[in-house]
């Protein structure tokens, strides 16, 4: 009985979180992953030195940096996981400050509160990344309220 190594536990994860394939596609045989000391569970993914992601130790969900947000980008379709800002609060959001509904102008429907989302400019630049607070559809429906808490700036970015 083969037990699954830690870049199989990764791509399940990622195919799980962000859809079948993606996983697989973003977490290559190259990237590096490091284990918790104390669990021995996945903690941190590199990829060329740099930093794409970590899993957060309360719901093993993957927590992307900005290279992590921009190389997912690469192998998702618009508007899939993303959240376009306006570009009056542009400068705001590439300094990490939370992204209100009222700034968002285009947002995936699929997005659910609690989901890791990508913040983009109208270009389909990364801008930050974060997690959702609202759906995909509130986020452009309502006038009033936080509708992600961004984690990382590109200005604030390791």
């Amino acid at each position: 009985m083969s037990y699954p190594t830690p870049l199989m536990k990764l791509r399940s994860m990622g195919n799980y979180q962000f859809g079948k394939g993606i996983g697989d596609a973003l977490f290559l045989d190259e990237v590096e992953i490091r284990l918790s000391k104390r669990t021995g569970k996945i903690r941190y993914i590199y990829l060329k030195g740099k930093l794409m992601a970590t899993v957060r130790a309360k719901d093993n969900f993957i927590a992307l940096t900005i290279s992590g947000a921009r190389e997912l980008l690469k192998y998702i379709d618009k508007p899939r996981f993303r959240v376009v800002v306006t570009e009056d609060v542009e400068e705001m959001i590439v300094e990490g400050r939370d992204l209100f509904a009222k700034h968002v102008v285009e947002a995936d429907t699929q997005i659910r509160p609690m989901e890791e989302v990508v913040i983009t400019n109208s270009k389909d630049e990364v801008v930050a990344v974060g997690k959702a607070l609202l759906t995909g559809e509130e986020m452009l429906l309502f006038k009033h309220g936080k509708a992600v808490r961004v984690r990382m700036g590109v200005k604030n970015a390791a």
